[in-house]
């Protein structure tokens, strides 16, 4: 069929519908009515149209058809962690996460049997530089992302694992070791602590501009950085906040001269999962793998509905990995590249968030860079700020979380079923720096509920 679809209709303009929606007001504010603010700053309007599209359109080529799913395991014990491996593999994940707690987890033991061409995504809970060289040469004809980041340690705990100057010696050395030349940032912190999707981006990208400014001397072209993202239940902003990531590092790895094409990897963020109505965190976690699948996200992890107050279990597990596997096999997610191209709406909020992001970046390397104002407590500020403020629109019924601030179901008891503790934990150490920490925004609410049950 080579008729055009709607050519039979008259094209209309944004003015147009601009005077149409203005009479059906029938003398209400537009602007007032209308048109909102989001975190960010940024002014939503309730329609978007081909007049609103950029003069330079993002091709993000980020090849959605081919985004994998992936699970993380905890290494307590390496024969159970490789059984539990080789049985999420049966049971259709893509990839595997592990969390390796210390230097005594045999890396050979723990993946015995497990396909040479499976990815896999080390997360080191410490930092020592032989272990790691180990690691390099025994998983050497493997696809394998070491998740290294001392900065976003420092960010996280408030104290290096050694040393600045021990600390960048050894990732450095480890850098010039792996035959990906692959950097690695963690940015979930910064969203699970409560900041907004401009300042994720640019802490994200001023966190990357540290390592390449540090390692310039042994960069190379084939040189490239891979980030982690926690996704919020903002659907359309998230899937921009993927894209406009893109569009920031492509411009900062022009100028250090490394590959553009950067590896990002997403999970549902922790700051709106809620102890009480639990089963509407299955609701939430499907926008958010939704958005990071349509943004552009190489993989996905899977979060059980109950991990914020449940062990590791098979039924919280299985019910996270059937949600992606239904996204890839029976919703046709793996059957588009780049199916938020061209959208007006998206594309709009792509470029905006970029744009404040970018501004935001330049503001901070300006007074000294991101580690500069980590150090001063400066970044910590801001972030306390957002969160502050979205904390605020919660608890006055702005923002809302069902189950939670709006239709609580009052006879819903929880205390009972607490196996892990919740709510932010006390910490009584000597730091650096004041820490950034993550933070639920139902944590009060809940508390105050558990202690009436």
């Amino acid at each position: 069929m080579n008729k055009p679809l709607f050519k039979d209709f008259p094209p209309v303009s944004g003015k147009q519908w601009k005077q149409k929606i203005q009479a059906d007001l029938k003398g209400a504010d537009y602007n007032d009515t209308l048109i909102w603010e989001s975190p960010e700053g940024i002014h939503v309007k309730p329609f978007y149209s081909k007049e609103d599209l950029p003069s330079h359109l993002l091709n993000s080529n980020t090849q959605a058809r081919s985004w994998k799913s992936c699970q993380s395991i905890f290494v307590s014990d390496v024969e159970k962690s490789n059984r539990k491996a080789l049985y999420l593999l049966d049971k259709g994940v893509d990839c595997l996460g592990f969390i390796i707690p210390s230097t005594d987890v045999s890396l050979k033991k723990l993946l015995d049997q497990v396909p040479n061409q499976t990815p896999l995504y080390l997360e080191f809970q410490f930092l020592s530089e032989d272990y790691i060289l180990s690691a390099l040469d025994t998983l050497k004809e493997r696809p394998v992302f070491y998740t290294l980041d001392i900065i976003g340690n420092l960010a996280r705990s408030g104290n290096w694992f050694h040393s600045l100057n021990e600390d960048h010696k050894i990732l450095e050395t480890c850098f010039k070791a792996n035959p990906t030349k692959t950097l690695f940032v963690n940015g979930s912190l910064y969203q699970n602590a409560g900041a907004n999707n401009s300042q994720q981006l640019a802490y994200t990208l001023l966190h990357a501009n540290e390592y390449l400014n540090h390692f310039q001397s042994s960069l190379d072209a084939n040189a490239t950085m891979a980030f982690h993202f926690s996704m919020g239940s903002n659907y359309f902003f998230e899937i921009a906040k993927l894209r406009a990531f893109r569009l920031l590092f492509a411009s900062l790895a022009e100028e250090y001269n490394i590959d553009s094409e950067c590896h990002i990897t997403a999970i549902p963020t922790k700051r709106n999962k809620t102890l009480y109505d639990y089963n509407t965190n299955m609701l939430r976690t499907t926008t958010e793998y939704m958005s990071a699948i349509l943004g552009g996200a190489n993989t996905v992890y899977t979060l059980s509905y109950d991990e914020i107050y449940h062990k590791s279990n098979e039924f919280g597990e299985r019910i996270a990995r059937n949600q992606l596997l239904i996204l890839k096999h029976e919703s046709y997610f793996d059957f588009v590249d780049n199916p938020a191209d061209g959208t007006y709406y998206i594309e709009t909020l792509t470029q905006e968030l970029a744009s404040k992001a970018l501004k935001l970046f330049k503001e901070i390397e300006a007074n000294g860079g991101f580690l500069k104002q980590l150090k001063e407590g400066v970044i910590q500020k801001k972030i306390k700020e957002s969160a502050q403020r979205e904390q605020t629109l919660f608890d006055d019924g702005k923002l809302v979380l069902l189950g939670s601030n709006k239709h609580p179901n009052t006879k819903d008891k929880m205390k009972g079923d607490l196996e892990i503790y919740p709510f932010v934990k006390q910490r009584n150490e000597k730091t650096l720096i004041e820490p950034i920490i993550e933070k639920r925004l139902a944590e009060n609410l809940e508390q105050n509920r558990l202690k009436t049950e």
